[in-house]
């Protein structure tokens, strides 16, 4: 029988009761944001959230991440990440998280013992380790701890505490980094992350609130959730579509006729697309 919110935002108040201090990796999506959330209940400034910017963190992530610890209370601090300048990120192979993620915890490592903390925290929950991701092994790696796993909780449980609490990003759609965007085996560029993260920021302003613009060089392919397929090819909303995606450097434009899937970016990884169709 599935936990109550309650019985589950206690189990997570436990967890970091014990911790003492915490340095929480935080991107300002819903599962960090909770961990962050309940972290600064429970330890006050002994809780703080580190946000790593870097040319794969949309603008509009970074100003959410920093506008929710506003609101939480939360000490909140930004500091710049350098992941493109690693040679296993930018070639972008199968294995490419892991070098964003080492990026990452070696950073917070840092900040760690300079901020006088006792333990790095990041937001992975149950559900993240059905998938291939090869940035846990990082976070193995680090003696990172991941509270919403060690508290047995899913992505809807994640969102039922996060909802429970008044979190406002109870229902934000995932929103993975935009180096996930080009595919396996294509470098990884400052331009191409900015032509993406652009045109997607254009999408969200059409009202498309959980979308993906897939690189494949002079060619784009959105994905939107399924029921935004009429609205997308609509004779008023693609023309839009398509002039936005020129404005971003696409020279072809085109929709994924099955639309938003998560994991879609790991469906060429022969025997680690989890989520098949």
């Amino acid at each position: 029988m599935p936990s109550s919110p309650a019985t589950n935002l206690a189990r997570l108040e436990a967890i970091f009761g014990d911790m003492g201090s915490v340095l929480v990796c935080y991107s300002g999506g819903l599962d960090s944001a909770l961990v962050l959330a309940v972290a600064h209940r429970v330890l006050g400034p002994r809780a703080v959230g580190m946000t790593a910017v870097s040319p794969s963190l949309a603008p509009s992530e970074k100003d959410d991440a920093e506008r929710l610890a506003e609101k939480l209370g939360a000490p909140h601090r930004l500091v710049e990440s350098h992941e493109i300048e690693r040679a296993g990120y930018a070639a972008n192979q199968a294995d490419r998280c892991f070098h964003c993620k080492t990026e990452l915890y070696d950073i917070a490592a840092a900040k760690r013992v300079e901020w006088g903390l006792d333990w790095i925290a990041n937001g992975t929950n149950l559900d993240d380790l059905g998938d291939y991701r090869p940035g846990l092994d990082a976070a193995r790696a680090a003696s990172v701890r991941s509270p919403l796993v060690e508290a047995e909780l899913r992505k809807e449980d994640a969102r039922a505490v996060a909802r429970a609490i008044g979190l406002d990003v109870w229902d934000k759609p995932a929103a993975a980094c935009l180096s996930s965007r080009i595919p396996y085996g294509t470098s990884v560029t400052r331009e191409r992350l900015a032509q993406v993260g652009g045109f997607e920021e254009e999408l969200r302003a059409l009202g498309f609130r959980r979308v993906r613009a897939r690189f494949h060089d002079t060619l784009v392919r959105v994905e939107v959730d399924p029921e935004e397929l009429p609205r997308i090819v609509s004779p008023e909303v693609r023309h839009a579509v398509a002039e936005a995606g020129r404005r971003h450097g696409f020279v072809y434009v085109t929709v994924d006729l099955v639309g938003y899937r998560q994991g879609s970016h790991n469906e060429v990884l022969h025997g680690r697309a989890l989520r098949v169709l």
